[in-house]
């Protein structure tokens, strides 16, 4: 743990600012003040926000001051020595100060040097400083995870187009799968991943090379692209949601149309408008020393990111987990009280949940405990690049010809034959 005991060990003002006071300096009051700010957001500008978990070191600010004139450009830096730790793992340290001008913590004018059990804060002016703790992925936790992106989407790519390919040969066998709207559904699904993973593979294979106006290209058909498998995955909740939540008076003509529009129409609303912004551009992952462990398109501005990527992502994922967990509720109650017994939920019921976890994507979910540690890391990103098998599963499941199984009234999952719904 990083030592609560002293959040600055030593602070040390220049010899020649001491001298430039002159006969002044006992009329002069040095105050050296140290600001516990808690674990509040008061203090969680862009640079250190809440959703990339970094931090201040033992959560103090150091704060000095000369009188009441503000003291900048000094001919030799002021030093503030923070202890810590022998080893912060996986984070990198940063001397910086809170400008109230701009709300977020600047570097400006401040080096930092790290030493073994302390970090030298170096700066040319007073004010209130800090030790920022990031947390960073060093170059082989990089590697390591794009080849399982890599590996992952690869496979997910080969099973998403077979998926697609079934649902065309289908569509000569059975009139079900022609005229229900729920494997259209399935498939603009299956083909925003498809996309998506594809322009994960030019995305990574040509990191930031080129000129910026084709940088900022690639970076906005990738955020496009994104967007729109979570909006498919969210009206994969809102079609189940009709089917076994709403059941009755559900008609909507030219439904799966007015539902195209939505997911293919909506982000490219969404990318005009970050577009306009001018979010879009180089974006590099560094490690420890500060050097480059990967570099991509993507954004450079993360206030867009955060709300056109994170906060879009929440919207649906909440959405689809509130559809998910009414579904799981009908399913796991219902026919209890129908048969009157007391039975617990059955193997077939928790495979349901799980196929249909993966349609409205249910693993992107992980995304939110990644700060609890790498190995959650490691998890998203295999469970993730995985989740084009787990649709090319659910759907061979559901619609490939079975002498056994009867078919099924809705086309999105048993649940329904289970429970009885309809969808009409």
């Amino acid at each position: 743990m990083v030592n609560e005991e002293k959040p600055a060990d030593r602070v040390r003002l220049p010899r020649s600012f001491v001298a430039s006071l002159g006969d002044k300096r006992p009329n002069i009051r040095l105050a050296i003040t140290v600001l516990d700010i808690g674990q509040g957001s008061v203090f969680k500008g862009p640079r250190l926000s809440l959703e990339d978990g970094g931090r201040v070191l033992n959560n103090h600010m150091v704060g000095l001051s000369v009188g009441a004139t503000p003291v900048t450009g000094l001919a030799e830096p002021l030093e503030i020595t923070f202890s810590h730790q022998r080893h912060l793992p996986n984070m990198t340290l940063t001397c910086a100060f809170w400008d109230v001008t701009t709300g977020d913590w600047v570097s400006k004018g401040c080096s930092t040097q790290r030493a073994e059990r302390s970090t030298v804060c170096r700066c040319d002016h007073l004010t209130f400083f800090a030790l920022l703790l990031r947390p960073v992925l060093d170059r082989a936790t990089v590697q390591a995870l794009t080849r399982i992106s890599q590996a992952g989407c690869g496979t997910s790519m080969f099973f998403l187009a077979l998926t697609v390919i079934l649902y065309a040969v289908l569509r000569f066998f059975q009139q079900r799968v022609k005229s229900e709207d729920a494997p259209k559904i399935h498939m603009a699904l299956s083909i925003s991943l498809f996309l998506l993973n594809l322009a994960f593979f030019v995305t990574v294979g040509s990191g930031s090379r080129g000129s910026a106006a084709a940088c900022w290209l690639r970076g906005a058909i990738f955020h496009y692209l994104l967007l729109c498998a979570f909006t498919w995955m969210g009206l994969e909740a809102f079609h189940l949601y009709l089917l076994v939540i709403r059941v009755f008076n559900t008609y909507f003509g030219h439904y799966f149309m007015k539902l195209s529009l939505v997911g293919w129409g909506l982000p490219v609303l969404i990318v005009i408008g970050a577009g306009s912004a001018d979010s879009y551009g180089h974006y590099t992952i560094l490690d420890q020393d500060n050097r480059t462990t990967l570099a991509l398109c993507w954004f450079h501005k993360k206030n867009a990111l955060y709300v056109t990527v994170h906060g879009y992502f929440f919207l649906m994922f909440l959405f689809s987990a509130v559809v998910l967990g009414l579904v799981a509720w009908k399913i796991f109650t219902l026919p209890r009280a129908m048969a009157g017994k007391d039975q617990g939920p059955t193997w077939k019921g928790v495979l349901t949940l799980l196929g249909l976890s993966s349609l409205v994507g249910m693993t992107w979910g992980l995304a939110i405990l990644t700060p609890l540690g790498l190995s959650t890391v490691y998890i998203f990103t295999l469970l993730n690049s995985l989740q084009g098998v787990f649709i090319f599963c659910w759907f061979t499941v559901l619609y490939f010809p079975s002498k056994s199984a009867p078919a099924s009234s809705s086309g999105t999952a048993r649940v329904d034959q289970t429970h009885s719904a309809s969808h009409g």
